[in-house]
């Protein structure tokens, strides 16, 4: 994706559509080739929440491929139990983004 212009909403959107989904957001992550990908993090719809997360996974990547341009799939993410948000409900990109950094400084 390092020759593309990728819109964190077109990997939002995408995921968003799918039923499993109850809200997700999405940061700019760094792929071990390197190049900028884009790594989602999700919260699951209760009612999938006992549901294999291995099996939800390709369901979730099967539906982004179908829907976007290979060079917008997210290549990196994460289930989470809920997403760090401001007092006015919106997301708080800047501790996905500190996240994203640990999981890089940490491995």
């Amino acid at each position: 994706s390092s020759r593309y212009r990728i819109g964190l909403g077109e990997g939002e959107n995408a995921l968003a559509e799918h039923p499993e989904v109850a809200e997700l957001a999405v940061a700019s992550s760094l792929d071990p080739i390197p190049r900028e990908g884009v790594k989602v993090f999700i919260v699951m719809s209760p009612q999938f929440l006992s549901h294999d997360q291995d099996q939800l996974t390709k369901e979730l990547l099967q539906h982004v491929k179908g829907v976007t341009a290979p060079y917008k799939h997210p290549t990196k993410g994460d289930f989470v139990p809920e997403l760090p948000k401001t007092i006015t409900g919106k997301f708080k990109r800047s501790e996905l983004q500190k996240r994203v950094w640990a999981d890089v400084i940490g491995s």
